[in-house]
C-alpha cells in the first residue's frame, strides 16, 4: 500500500507525521521537481519520519535535504526485513541524490554452471540472465580463472559452447589433456556426469570436507565392485582436494569469508573487499561508492553491505572494519536469504584482525590514488571550462558519433560523462534508418532529434554537447536544438587534426571559431577521451549490426529458407558458425529441412555448386 502526501513548497512535515502509520515500511522524500531526494526504511514509519521534523538535525547534509522536501511517499511492508529489501531495490532503481550509491556495476566476474542436460562451467560477466547456478562474484577475473582451472583439473566438466558441443564427432584437446570427460561424444554416462556436477557444486560452496567424505565412500564402493580403475581416479581426486585443503590460510580453517574495510576522506569513500573461499585468499577489489555528502564510514559501509549482498549469495562470514547500522537485521536477512547462518563481525581478533588491518591499509592507499585521479579529472574539467568560456565546469557531457561501412548498418552512439568519468549505464545507441546510405549529416540529425526529443520530455539534458565532426555536423546539432527549443546547452564540434594526429584536433564552435589548444591542454585531453569512447561505442554497435545483417541475409538468400526455418537452423546449431561446421546429414535432421534443402544450405555456406541428394 502506498500513501502519497501532497504539497509542494511549504511542506508541513509535522502535520504529515501526525497522520502516518506506525507500521514498518519505506519512505521516499521528494523535491519540488518530483525528483527523489532520499529513500529510507523504518521499523516504525511514524517514529522514523518524525525524527526529521521534530528535532534539530545534527548533520548539515540531512538539514539541507529536509529543507528541500516538498512531498513524502511511503510504502508499508509487513516486516522490517521486507522494508530493508525494498529500500535496497528502490535505491538502485531511483538513485536518490542523498543516499550512498554503489555504482551499478553488472560486470562482477562469476562462475556459471549452466542448467542443461550436460552442464558446463564457464566464466561469466554481466546480469544473471542465463539459466543455471552462479557462484561469486569473485574479486577479480584472475580469481575466477584460477578457480576454473582448478575445477577442470578436479572434475573434468565441459567448458565448450553449445554450438561446439553439439557438433563434435571426436574428443577435443581438453579431453586429451585430462580436463574433460568428453560428454559430447558419449564417453561418460549421464549418471556419472551428474554425480560429478553435484560434487563440483559442493566444492564451489566450500563444503570440501563433505565432498571428501563422499568421494571416500564412492572409492570404497568402487573397490568392492572390483572397479579398480574408477577407484584409482577417485583416490587421485581425493588427494588433489587434500592438497588444496593444505593451502588454508586462516587459522587452519576451511573458511568462506569476506573482509571489508571502509575509508572516507575529502568527500570520497573506498570500500576494499578481501575474499576468502575454501580457506585461501582469492584477492581484493576496491569499490568507490558515491558518498553524496556522507562522512561517516559506518554509514557508507552499511549502505555498501546492503546493496552489495542483498542480490547475491553472501559468504558465511563478513568481517567489517566498523560496526554498521542495522547489523543484526542485515545478518538475519542474509541468513534467511542464504539458507544457512551468515555472521557479520565488527570486532575480531587473531588472524582476522590481521587481515582487517591489511584491508584498511589497502583501502587507504586505493582512496589516495582515487583522490589524485579525481583531482586530475577536476583539473581537466576546469581547463575545459576556461577553454570554452563556460560559466561553470560541465556536470554532464554527451558526445555523438556515427559509424557505418559504405553506408551499411549505420549506427549512432551517445556516451555520457559526469564529473567522475564515464557513466556507462546511460550510454545509448541509435539504429539509423530511412536515410540515404552514407549521409552522415542526416544520420546525425536523426540521432540528435531522437535523443533530445526524449531529453526534453524527461528533463535530462547535457551541459556540454560534443559532436565528432566539423562545422557540417555541428550545424545539424544546432538545427535540432533550435527546432526543439532547447537552450543552455553548449555545443562543440571535434574535427580531426592534420593527418589525424592526436592532440591536433580543432574544436569548432557554433559561432564559426576554431580552437586548437594543442596536445598539452588538459581540457582537450578530456575531449579526446570522451570522443574516443563515443567512437569505440559506435563502431562496436555497428560491427554487431553488420554481422547480424550478413548472417541473416546469407541464409535468406537460399531458396526455401524463410524466417521460421532460418530461426530453427540458427537455434539448433547455436549460430551461423555452428551451422557452417555441420554436415549435410546433420542439417537435414533439423525439423522442416529435407535432404535437398540441406544440400543447398551446405553448398551456399561453403561456396559450392549444389548436388543432387
Amino acid at each position: 500500500m502506498t500513501e502519497p502526501a501532497g504539497g509542494a513548497a511549504g511542506f508541513d512535515g509535522k502535520a504529515f507525521v501526525r497522520k502516518l502509520t506506525p507500521a514498518p515500511g519505506v519512505y521516499r522524500m521528494l523535491g519540488a521537481d518530483g525528483s527523489v531526494l532520499y529513500v529510507g526504511k523504518a521499523a516504525s514509519l511514524k517514529k522514523r519520519v518524525a525524527s526529521y521534523f521534530l528535532k534539530e538535525q545534527p548533520s548539515r547534509r540531512i538539514a539541507l535535504m529536509v529543507a528541500q522536501i516538498a512531498n513524502i511517499e511511503v510504502t508499508v511492508t509487513r516486516t522490517e526485513s521486507e522494508a530493508l529489501i525494498l529500500e535496497n531495490q528502490l535505491i538502485k532503481s531511483l538513485r536518490p541524490r542523498y543516499n550512498v550509491l554503489l555504482r551499478d556495476d553488472k560486470s562482477y566476474p562469476q562462475i556459471l554452471l549452466t542448467d542443461e542436460t550436460w552442464p558446463r562451467l564457464a566464466y561469466h560477466r554481466g546480469p544473471r540472465s542465463l539459466p543455471g547456478r552462479y557462484f561469486g562474484p569473485y574479486p577479480s577475473s584472475g580469481a575466477v580463472r584460477e578457480t576454473l582451472d582448478l575445477m577442470f583439473k578436479l572434475f573434468k566438466l565441459r567448458s565448450c559452447e553449445d554450438s561446439v558441443f553439439r557438433n563434435r564427432s571426436r574428443p577435443c584437446l581438453q579431453h586429451q589433456i585430462g580436463r574433460c570427460t568428453a560428454p559430447c561424444v558419449g564417453l561418460v554416462p549421464t549418471r556419472e556426469y551428474d554425480a560429478t556436477v553435484r560434487r563440483a557444486v559442493l566444492f564451489l560452496e566450500g563444503r570440501s570436507t563433505e565432498l571428501v567424505d563422499e568421494l571416500g565412500k564412492a572409492m570404497e564402493a568402487a573397490s568392492a565392485r572390483l572397479e579398480f580403475e574408477q577407484a584409482a581416479q577417485l583416490r587421485d581426486q581425493i588427494a588433489a582436494i587434500r592438497r588444496i585443503q593444505a593451502r588454508q590460510y586462516v587459522e587452519g580453517e576451511q573458511v568462506e569469508m569476506d573482509v571489508l574495510a571502509c575509508v572516507v576522506d575529502q568527500g570520497l569513500a573506498c570500500v576494499l573487499l578481501m575474499a576468502f573461499r575454501n580457506g585461501f585468499n582469492q584477492g581484493t577489489r576496491s569499490y568507490f561508492p558515491k558518498a553524496n555528502g556522507v562522512e561517516s564510514p559506518e554509514e557508507v559501509l552499511g549502505a555498501f553491505v546492503a546493496q552489495h549482498y542483498l542480490e547475491q549469495r553472501p559468504p558465511r562470514e563478513i568481517v567489517l572494519s566498523h560496526a554498521i547500522p542495522d547489523q543484526d537485521l542485515l545478518q538475519d536477512v542474509f541468513t534467511g536469504q542464504a539458507g544457512r547462518k551468515v555472521e557479520l563481525k565488527a570486532s575480531v581478533r587473531g588472524e582476522r584482525a590481521r587481515y582487517l588491518d591489511i584491508a584498511r591499509q589497502n583501502a587507504a592507499l586505493a582512496l589516495a590514488t582515487e583522490i589524485g585521479s579525481s583531482a586530475s579529472q577536476r583539473a581537466r574539467l576546469l581547463s575545459l571550462q576556461e577553454l570554452l568560456e563556460l560559466p561553470e565546469p560541465p556536470k554532464r557531457i554527451e558526445c555523438f558519433d556515427i559509424s557505418h561501412t559504405m553506408g551499411e548498418a549505420t549506427v549512432a552512439s551517445c556516451v555520457v560523462f559526469d564529473a567522475e568519468g564515464p557513466v556507462r549505464g546511460q550510454y545509448r545507441r541509435f539504429n539509423i534508418s530511412g536515410i540515404e546510405p552514407g549521409d552522415d549529416y542526416a544520420a546525425m540529425h536523426q540521432a540528435l532529434e531522437r535523443r533530445f526529443r526524449r531529453g526534453v520530455e524527461e528533463g535530462v539534458l547535457p551541459d556540454l554537447l560534443l559532436i565528432d565532426g566539423g562545422a557540417g555536423q555541428l550545424a545539424q546539432a544546432r538545427a535540432v536544438l533550435d527546432e526543439l527549443g532547447v537552450r543552455g546547452v553548449a555545443m562543440v564540434g571535434v574535427a580531426k587534426g592534420e593527418a589525424r594526429r592526436a592532440g591536433h584536433e580543432a574544436l569548432v564552435l557554433p559561432d564559426g571559431r576554431e580552437l586548437r589548444p594543442g596536445a598539452a591542454s588538459p581540457g582537450l585531453q578530456l575531449v579526446q577521451q570522451v570522443r574516443d569512447e563515443a567512437h569505440r561505442f559506435a563502431i562496436t554497435g555497428h560491427r554487431g549490426k553488420r554481422q547480424k545483417a550478413r548472417e541473416t541475409s546469407r541464409l535468406e538468400d537460399i531458396p526455401g529458407i524463410g524466417p521460421r526455418r532460418r530461426a530453427s537452423l540458427l537455434k539448433h546449431f547455436g549460430g551461423l558458425v555452428g551451422l557452417k561446421a555441420a554436415g549435410v546429414e546433420e542439417i537435414a535432421r533439423v525439423e522442416g529441412v529435407n535432404a535437398a534443402l540441406a544440400q543447398r544450405i551446405y553448398a551456399a555456406l561453403h561456396g559450392l555448386e549444389p548436388q543432387s541428394p
